[in-house]
């Protein structure tokens, strides 16, 4: 029975994660990814995923970001049930309410544009606001340090660059959640202490984040964490 307390953003919950299970069938048998998972997550903050691998966190994400049902529970945004959605809904509200960014630099980026033309494309297709013109895109590139990289082709970046690049592209048009997968998992020291940083100033800024990750350093500097273990909140 959903909380409405919880599911209210008036009350400072803004996600919502109430009792989610999810189990997959495999070769070896049925698996529990998901164990009556509960989470509340205020707006404007940095959350971490964290746990081993297989403990459940890219598929709560996969749970928040409306790709999949829960088996049993529900997830709220803003008030939003998203296992009430259809599923033309739930891909309309992914459109224009969440930025998604995978753990492949390249995998969140298309090679026909370069550096700016990602950009102008990401905010092309939203259907809220208006593109962002080539002034206001090259003034965000400038913000994440790639400033003389507009026209760039995307494979002539390095990855520290290609992620901070899908970060700013999953930005754009200001959705409501960003939702980030291991975000430093290729990347060297330098350019994942860089990715760190970026993260951080985006949730300062007032962006509600929530990056699954293996990485002590993004663990640090989140404002919350909620750990997984074998598909269980452990802490």
């Amino acid at each position: 029975m959903p909380n409405p307390d919880l599911a209210d953003p008036q009350s400072g919950a803004f996600l919502v994660v109430e009792r989610v299970s999810k189990r997959f069938r495999s070769p070896g048998g049925d698996v529990d990814a998901l164990i009556d998972v509960s989470a509340s997550l205020p707006r404007g903050t940095l959350t971490v995923l964290a746990g081993p691998s297989g403990s459940g966190k890219s598929t709560l994400l996969m749970m928040i970001a409306a790709a999949d049902r829960p088996d049993s529970g529900d997830v709220f945004v803003a008030g939003v049930s998203l296992s009430g959605l259809s599923r033309r809904e739930r891909r309309h509200w992914r459109r224009d309410h969440l930025g998604i960014v995978m753990p492949q630099p390249s995998d969140n980026l298309t090679q026909r544009h370069d550096a700016l033309g990602n950009l102008v494309w990401s905010s092309s297709l939203r259907s809220v606001g208006s593109p962002l013109g080539r002034d206001t895109a090259t003034d965000s590139l400038a913000r994440v340090e790639l400033d003389g990289l507009e026209a760039a082709p995307i494979a002539h970046l390095s990855g520290g660059q290609q992620m901070r690049l899908a970060l700013t592209c999953a930005a754009v048009g200001d959705p409501t959640l960003i939702l980030v997968d291991e975000p430093t998992a290729s990347l060297d020291a330098a350019s994942g202490a860089t990715v760190v940083r970026l993260l951080r100033r985006m949730a300062d800024a007032g962006t509600t984040l929530v990056v699954a990750t293996h990485d002590r350093a993004i663990v640090e500097a989140a404002d919350r964490v909620v750990r997984l273990d074998r598909g269980r909140v452990v802490a």
